[in-house]
């Protein structure tokens, strides 16, 4: 399925290239949308809302999706002792997000919506599927000097819990329960079972 038919309401290259590796190039859309929590949001609402904003956005772009097409938005925050880490804004966020999570337990949310775009489907008027898939990871007691060359790398400056599972962090890892592509920011399977369900299958 080519770009044509399937949209990515998503900026994200992990994202693009979770989808590039089951053979599905899409047509990339970057949503503009407000990522600010609501106060006492939880975390797994947090980014089922988001989910969906994006995929709202993307509907509403005129020209952006064609009838037909399969709309996939995604959203995935890290959570630990009930609060949300997001992208840090500068290294030092980063620097103590990671000394947070280190020789600890954290949840990693990943909510996403698939939608199947109908004849002027524009702004909420879609009919698809919005779910979150949790998985935890627990990181090793990580030496405060590897943290340090971790974040001069730049790595951790747009990664949610300031790090990537699938990059220089993946040694900071010493145990992973769920879904190790919805921890680096879409479940695939999930997403192409739920096109499938809609009669929208990623791989006709």
């Amino acid at each position: 399925m080519t770009g044509s038919r399937v949209v990515l309401g998503s900026g994200s290259p992990r994202r693009l290239e979770l989808l590039r590796a089951i053979g599905v190039e899409p047509r990339v859309v970057s949503p503009d949308i407000d990522e600010s929590a609501l106060p006492n949001e939880r975390p797994v609402d947090y980014v089922r809302r988001l989910a969906s904003a994006k995929l709202d956005a993307v509907m509403r772009e005129v020209g952006a999706v064609s009838v037909g097409a399969v709309v996939i938005a995604a959203d995935t925050t890290v959570e630990i002792d009930g609060q949300i880490l997001g992208k840090p804004v500068d290294d030092a966020e980063a620097m103590a997000m990671l000394m947070r999570l280190r020789g600890r337990e954290h949840r990693v949310h990943t909510g996403f919506a698939v939608a199947v775009a109908g004849p002027g489907c524009r702004g909420v008027d879609w009919d698809g599927h919005v779910d979150v898939v949790t998985s935890t990871v627990v990181f090793r007691e990580v030496p405060i000097v590897d943290l340090i060359a971790y974040v001069d790398s730049g790595e951790p400056r747009d990664k949610a819990g300031a790090y990537a599972i699938q990059g220089g962090a993946a040694g900071f890892v010493e145990r992973l329960d769920g879904d190790l592509d919805a921890v680096i920011g879409l479940p695939v399977a999930r997403v192409a079972s739920v096109a499938a369900s809609l009669g929208a299958p990623l791989h006709p």
